[in-house]
């Protein structure tokens, strides 16, 4: 048990880079956080941190040694998850990523669960693809919810769940109100709010505006959906986005919903998790849940024929 706290201190102090914040994650003092990596050191034989007046980096055997704790953290945990699940059936906490135009439909993913094993709770974080990656790879997360077909995932399994299409969404602007489908070379004149361009979705539109031999020069750009969402509302503006986001939206007498075409193009996305065996018994529980599901036929029906 001593060997897997020490272990912990020093994936935390990785993450943290910062020995203070490090020891208030681990509920530890500074002082007992720094004897613990010392004894970790002096029990491998190497140095595992550069030795500075603050934080300076891992060395390469302490590289080294994070990769092995992060590992044996993640089977101590799923071994923890096993024997609790004998004693009192299945429950824990589940950490969920998620890229931020998923996020209307990740309720659907997990209240199943939830409705199944009352004991099991989620905690979902907003993430980009590159921290999605990230997370799968040193086990701060056990499973994510993102793109499968668009850029390339390395050491994860996939479970596929639905595919989005994109449409056009506005509020009062009369000039839309019976077009019945919108081409990507045409919305590029609106007045654009969209996602900013580190994130996977804004790639993905860039590169269909692309194929229209067109380029976005959106008025308002943001990595909010709240912020898109606002500025959709109240500002004016119309934007291209994934048809799942119209979960969120409820004042739809007022809005407009077209359709994108010239390409009409969609995108697949599913759950990853790290490719390893065996799973926590947790993430595999909810992949074997997901395989079972038509998400797409629920997404479909929470829509709604009356928006598209």
């Amino acid at each position: 048990m001593v060997i897997v706290r020490y272990l912990e201190y020093l994936a935390v102090l990785a993450k943290e880079r910062h020995f203070a914040r490090a020891a208030a994650v681990c509920n530890v003092t500074q002082p007992a956080l720094s004897a613990g990596i010392k004894q970790l050191e002096e029990s491998l034989g190497v140095l595992i941190v550069e030795r500075r007046q603050r934080f300076a980096g891992l060395t390469p055997e302490g590289e080294r040694v994070l990769g092995w704790a992060q590992r044996v953290l993640a089977d101590y945990s799923n071994l923890e998850q096993e024997l609790s699940e004998l004693r009192d059936g299945q429950g824990g906490l589940i950490r969920l990523g998620a890229i931020p135009v998923s996020l209307p439909v990740v309720a659907l993913i997990t209240a199943p669960l939830t409705a199944r094993h009352p004991r099991v709770h989620f905690k979902v974080t907003s993430l980009t693809s590159v921290e999605i990656q990230r997370g799968v790879d040193d086990f701060s997360l056990d499973a994510a919810l993102t793109y499968l077909d668009n850029e390339r995932l390395t050491n994860v399994r996939t479970q596929p769940l639905y595919r989005e299409r994109y449409v056009l969404v506005s509020y009062r602007r009369p000039e839309l109100r019976d077009r019945q489908q919108m081409s990507w070379s045409e919305a590029v004149s609106l007045p654009l709010c969209l996602l900013t361009p580190e994130m996977q979705n804004r790639r993905i539109i860039d590169m269909h505006f692309q194929e229209a031999g067109v380029k976005p020069q959106p008025i308002l750009e943001t990595n909010s959906l709240i912020a898109l969402w606002s500025h959709i509302r109240l500002g004016g503006y119309a934007s291209i986005v994934p048809h799942t986001f119209l979960l969120f939206l409820t004042e739809r007498d007022e809005l407009t919903c077209i359709p994108m075409v010239e390409p009409a193009a969609s995108h697949l996305l599913g759950l990853v998790a790290t490719d390893r065996d065996p799973l926590p018994p947790l993430t595999q529980s909810l992949l074997t849940l997901a395989s079972g599901w038509d998400l797409s036929a629920e997404i479909e029906r929470r829509v709604g024929y009356r928006t598209l």
